[in-house]
Protein backbone atom coordinates (compact mmCIF):
# COMPACT_ATOMS: atom_id res chain seq x y z
CA UNK A 1 0.00 0.00 0.00
CA UNK A 2 1.23 2.98 -0.74
CA UNK A 3 0.56 6.61 0.50
CA UNK A 4 0.00 9.83 -1.35
CA UNK A 5 2.01 12.82 -0.01
CA UNK A 6 -0.11 15.68 0.69
CA UNK A 7 2.18 18.89 0.38
CA UNK A 8 1.40 20.69 3.88
CA UNK A 9 0.35 24.15 3.60
CA UNK A 10 1.90 26.80 5.73
CA UNK A 11 -0.21 27.96 8.33
CA UNK A 12 -1.26 31.49 7.27
CA UNK A 13 -0.46 34.32 9.92
CA UNK A 14 -4.19 35.02 10.93
CA UNK A 15 -4.29 38.76 11.88
CA UNK A 16 -1.94 39.99 8.99
CA UNK A 17 -4.08 37.88 6.47
CA UNK A 18 -7.28 39.99 8.02
CA UNK A 19 -5.07 43.02 7.53
CA UNK A 20 -3.23 42.73 4.15
CA UNK A 21 -6.89 41.82 2.72
CA UNK A 22 -8.76 44.52 4.69
CA UNK A 23 -11.65 41.62 6.00
CA UNK A 24 -11.64 40.05 3.02
CA UNK A 25 -12.07 43.00 0.88
CA UNK A 26 -8.63 42.04 -1.43
CA UNK A 27 -10.35 38.75 -2.35
CA UNK A 28 -12.72 40.69 -4.25
CA UNK A 29 -12.72 40.05 -8.20
CA UNK A 30 -12.25 41.50 -10.45
CA UNK A 31 -9.44 44.52 -9.34
CA UNK A 32 -8.89 43.77 -5.14
CA UNK A 33 -7.61 46.97 -5.25
CA UNK A 34 -10.01 48.95 -6.24
CA UNK A 35 -12.77 46.44 -3.95
CA UNK A 36 -10.26 47.94 -1.26
CA UNK A 37 -10.68 51.33 -1.82
CA UNK A 38 -14.39 50.90 -1.85
CA UNK A 39 -14.61 49.50 1.17
CA UNK A 40 -12.30 52.29 2.78
CA UNK A 41 -15.04 55.06 1.17
CA UNK A 42 -17.83 53.23 2.96
CA UNK A 43 -16.48 52.69 5.76
CA UNK A 44 -15.68 56.46 5.50
CA UNK A 45 -19.36 57.06 4.12
CA UNK A 46 -20.83 55.24 7.19
CA UNK A 47 -18.90 57.32 9.93
CA UNK A 48 -19.76 60.31 8.73
CA UNK A 49 -24.06 59.43 7.99
CA UNK A 50 -24.33 57.05 11.15
CA UNK A 51 -22.66 59.06 13.85
CA UNK A 52 -22.82 62.95 12.49
CA UNK A 53 -19.37 63.90 13.69
CA UNK A 54 -18.17 67.19 13.83
CA UNK A 55 -15.64 68.29 10.90
CA UNK A 56 -12.80 67.95 13.18
CA UNK A 57 -13.88 64.36 14.55
CA UNK A 58 -14.22 63.01 11.14
CA UNK A 59 -10.30 64.44 10.56
CA UNK A 60 -9.35 62.99 13.49
CA UNK A 61 -10.89 59.96 12.99
CA UNK A 62 -9.60 59.51 9.22
CA UNK A 63 -5.84 60.66 10.47
CA UNK A 64 -6.30 57.85 13.14
CA UNK A 65 -7.61 55.29 10.51
CA UNK A 66 -4.42 56.23 7.96
CA UNK A 67 -2.09 55.76 11.07
CA UNK A 68 -3.11 52.22 12.38
CA UNK A 69 -4.09 51.17 8.36
CA UNK A 70 0.28 52.22 7.91
CA UNK A 71 1.31 51.15 11.16
CA UNK A 72 -0.78 47.26 10.76
CA UNK A 73 -0.13 47.73 6.82
CA UNK A 74 3.70 47.07 6.92
CA UNK A 75 4.02 44.15 8.93
CA UNK A 76 0.74 42.68 7.55
CA UNK A 77 1.57 43.14 4.27
CA UNK A 78 5.05 42.23 4.48
CA UNK A 79 3.96 38.70 6.14
CA UNK A 80 0.90 38.60 3.29
CA UNK A 81 3.41 38.54 0.90
CA UNK A 82 6.56 35.97 2.36
CA UNK A 83 3.96 33.67 3.20
CA UNK A 84 1.80 33.43 -0.72
CA UNK A 85 5.36 33.67 -2.08
CA UNK A 86 4.16 36.69 -4.23
CA UNK A 87 6.35 40.19 -4.44
CA UNK A 88 3.09 42.15 -4.76
CA UNK A 89 0.32 40.21 -4.18
CA UNK A 90 -2.97 41.78 -5.39
CA UNK A 91 -5.21 40.68 -2.80
CA UNK A 92 -3.07 43.13 -0.66
CA UNK A 93 -5.03 45.77 -0.34
CA UNK A 94 -4.27 47.72 3.23
CA UNK A 95 -2.50 49.97 1.48
CA UNK A 96 -5.25 51.04 -0.99
CA UNK A 97 -7.39 51.47 2.12
CA UNK A 98 -4.50 54.08 3.45
CA UNK A 99 -4.53 55.41 0.29
CA UNK A 100 -7.76 56.53 -0.20
CA UNK A 101 -8.34 57.61 2.91
CA UNK A 102 -5.48 59.98 2.23
CA UNK A 103 -7.27 61.35 -0.67
CA UNK A 104 -10.14 62.04 1.37
CA UNK A 105 -8.15 64.30 3.39
CA UNK A 106 -8.66 66.66 0.66
CA UNK A 107 -12.62 67.09 1.52
CA UNK A 108 -13.02 67.52 5.00
CA UNK A 109 -16.62 67.18 4.26
CA UNK A 110 -17.27 65.86 0.76
CA UNK A 111 -20.49 66.22 -1.35
CA UNK A 112 -21.39 62.88 -2.79
CA UNK A 113 -20.02 63.73 -6.15
CA UNK A 114 -16.51 65.12 -3.93
CA UNK A 115 -16.80 60.66 -2.57
CA UNK A 116 -17.24 59.61 -6.21
CA UNK A 117 -14.49 62.19 -7.37
CA UNK A 118 -12.07 61.43 -4.47
CA UNK A 119 -12.64 57.42 -4.99
CA UNK A 120 -12.05 57.65 -9.04
CA UNK A 121 -8.99 60.25 -8.76
CA UNK A 122 -6.96 58.10 -6.18
CA UNK A 123 -7.80 54.73 -8.77
CA UNK A 124 -6.78 56.52 -11.51
CA UNK A 125 -3.45 57.86 -10.21
CA UNK A 126 -2.46 54.30 -8.01
CA UNK A 127 -3.75 52.36 -11.37
CA UNK A 128 -1.71 54.93 -14.24
CA UNK A 129 1.09 55.39 -11.70
CA UNK A 130 2.46 58.23 -12.78
CA UNK A 131 6.04 60.27 -11.59
CA UNK A 132 6.59 59.88 -7.75
CA UNK A 133 4.16 57.06 -7.67
CA UNK A 134 5.37 54.34 -10.12
CA UNK A 135 8.64 55.00 -8.73
CA UNK A 136 7.67 54.51 -5.22
CA UNK A 137 6.09 51.17 -6.53
CA UNK A 138 9.38 50.26 -8.04
CA UNK A 139 11.17 50.15 -4.58
CA UNK A 140 9.69 46.21 -3.59
CA UNK A 141 8.96 44.97 -0.33
CA UNK A 142 6.46 46.42 2.07
CA UNK A 143 7.44 49.54 1.62
CA UNK A 144 6.91 49.66 -2.12
CA UNK A 145 3.53 47.88 -1.71
CA UNK A 146 2.15 50.75 0.58
CA UNK A 147 4.17 53.77 -0.73
CA UNK A 148 3.34 54.42 -3.99
CA UNK A 149 -0.76 54.28 -2.57
CA UNK A 150 0.51 56.70 0.13
CA UNK A 151 1.28 59.01 -2.83
CA UNK A 152 -1.01 58.29 -5.19
CA UNK A 153 -3.58 59.43 -1.98
CA UNK A 154 -1.07 62.64 -1.37
CA UNK A 155 -1.65 63.60 -5.17
CA UNK A 156 -5.21 63.01 -4.52
CA UNK A 157 -5.84 65.13 -2.02
CA UNK A 158 -4.22 67.67 -3.18
CA UNK A 159 -5.64 68.25 -6.23
CA UNK A 160 -9.00 67.76 -4.69
CA UNK A 161 -8.92 70.53 -2.01
CA UNK A 162 -7.20 72.60 -5.05
CA UNK A 163 -10.59 71.94 -7.12
CA UNK A 164 -12.93 72.73 -3.49
CA UNK A 165 -10.71 75.47 -3.26
CA UNK A 166 -11.04 77.40 -6.44
CA UNK A 167 -14.84 75.99 -6.64
CA UNK A 168 -16.45 75.94 -3.14
CA UNK A 169 -19.49 73.48 -3.01
CA UNK A 170 -18.68 71.71 -5.59
CA UNK A 171 -17.20 68.61 -4.26
CA UNK A 172 -17.83 69.38 -0.83
CA UNK A 173 -21.30 69.65 2.10
CA UNK A 174 -21.72 66.34 3.23
CA UNK A 175 -24.35 66.79 5.58
CA UNK A 176 -23.28 67.40 9.25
Amino acid sequence: MTTEKVPIQPEKTRWAWTVATFFGAGLGKPGPGTWGSVAAVLLWAALALGFHPSTQTLLLTLVAGIVLSVGLGVPAATIAARESGKKDPGFVVIDEVAGQWIALLGLPRPSAIGLLAAFLLFRLLDIAKPGPVGWADRQGGAAGIMADDLIAGAIAAGILWAIASRFPGLLTGWPG
